[in-house]
């Protein structure tokens, strides 16, 4: 089971550097399933693992120009707070057991795992569709919508607080919506949004004293950035838009199997 978590891994890192987006939405099922560790303690790993992930993956985007430093910032900060917020405070002011009745209890790590399974068929959804939202032409003036940007950055980084996902999905149509940046630049600003977001949230766990298992946690986040250094190779020949498709179907019957599993 270690072995195809770790193969796992490789497979998260490569999907990231393909498609742009995505492969963290895998890691706390790998974690869970994978690994056995338990659900709130995988949100945990998750964000430094996906920090970690695409601040590597953000290197090449940055030699490229790709990342708009300005809408970084704007979009980062409320994300950041909103991150470090939730899980410093709100996370463990969860209570052990949500829902009790004589035939059915829904605890803390059952809650966690079926939210995480309902932002994959959300995430399955932007990524299954067909089309893309319209960016603005490169070397426009871009005109912000702070308080749309404010709120969707702190949306985005309650759900990376919540359930560990680097929130890609959210982030790139929001980058291009309403920061109207093209879509490269989308895509490179978003890594760094989520490197930064991920690393401070994780910031948050040390900061109440989680025990974490720092061998384990850096072999899997070195396991899985060599991935995206191989699908950030893979992408000079494979069309990352053609897969992104299938991905989406594939993550759309995690989710679905996720849920079915942890209610039954």
């Amino acid at each position: 089971m270690e072995i195809i978590g770790y193969l796992g891994a490789v497979l998260m890192g490569m999907s990231l550097g393909l498609i742009g987006g995505g492969g963290s939405i895998l890691t706390v099922p790998i974690l869970v399933y994978l690994f056995g560790v338990n659900a709130e303690l995988s949100t945990a790993y998750s964000l430094f693992i996906v920090g970690l992930t695409s601040l590597f993956g953000s290197f090449s985007h940055m030699k490229m120009g790709n990342i708009h430093w300005k809408t970084a910032i704007v979009f980062g900060i409320p994300s950041i707070i909103s991150v470090y917020i939730t899980r410093h405070f709100i996370v463990p002011a969860i209570p052990p057991v949500l829902i009790s009745t004589s035939s059915f209890v829904l605890d803390k790590d059952m809650g966690i795992l079926i939210l995480f399974a309902v932002i994959m068929v959300l995430a399955s959804y932007s990524m299954i569709k067909k089309g893309k939202p319209k960016a603005q032409n490169e070397g426009e003036e871009i005109a912000y919508n702070y308080p749309l940007i404010l709120v969707e950055g702190a949306v985005v980084g309650l759900v990376t607080g919540l359930v560990g996902a680097g929130g890609g999905f959210l982030i790139i149509p929001a980058l291009v919506i309403l920061a109207k940046l093209p879509m490269k630049q989308a895509v490179g600003t978003s890594l760094i949004i989520i490197a930064s977001k991920s690393l401070l949230g994780f910031l948050g766990d040390l900061g109440r004293g989680q025990i974490i298992d720092w061998q384990f946690l850096l072999v899997f986040s070195a396991i899985a950035v060599v991935g995206i250094f191989l699908g950030a190779s893979l992408s000079k020949k494979i069309s990352g838009d053609k897969l992104k498709p299938a991905f989406g179907w594939f993550v759309l019957i995690m989710g679905i199997y996720i849920i079915v599993k942890t209610l039954l």
